[in-house]
């Protein structure tokens, strides 16, 4: 009988993996494996650039992330307080679970307030213009995950 609780939890991954390929596609989106609670692997293979992802996390317009998280940039106005400040992420977590963060915070907090960044289904309240479309694309998501993880304590 223990054989079939593995069993069913490796179908039930499978399922989830095909699903989410399935919704990837469907969005021109590049496929990703999620592995515990991180995407350990770059998207596409792509190199992020911490120049590039700190332009798209002060940018209150295409990453807006200043609206709940603060950064450790002096001078720079109106940071939110809802998410955790971003001082010392790079120490707190690996890339793969700030990408994962990233792509869709919902898998590890389904009562999340933080937006999917990288994922088109099963989104409500979405403006025409953005339907169908990621928030951010795999290069900003890597681009972020790159600036992200060099803020260090």
């Amino acid at each position: 009988m223990r054989q079939v609780p593995a069993v069913l939890a490796l179908v039930l991954a499978w399922a989830a993996a095909e699903a989410v390929a399935r919704d990837a596609a469907a969005a021109d989106l590049l496929p990703y494996a999620v592995r515990g609670d991180a995407v350990p692997d770059p998207l596409g293979g792509l190199a992020g650039d911490p120049e590039r992802g700190r332009a798209v996390v002060l940018d209150r317009g295409r990453g807006n992330c200043l609206i709940c998280h603060a950064v450790p940039i002096d001078g720079e106005p109106f940071q939110g307080v809802l998410g955790p400040g971003l001082a010392g992420v790079g120490d707190r977590l690996r890339p793969g679970q700030i990408r994962l963060r990233l792509i869709d915070q919902a898998r590890l907090d389904p009562d999340t307030v933080m937006p999917p960044y990288y994922r088109v289904e099963g989104l409500v309240d979405v403006a025409p213009e953005y339907r169908g479309r990621p928030a951010l694309q795999a290069q900003e998501i890597e681009d972020v995950v790159a600036y992200l993880s060099s803020l260090r304590d």
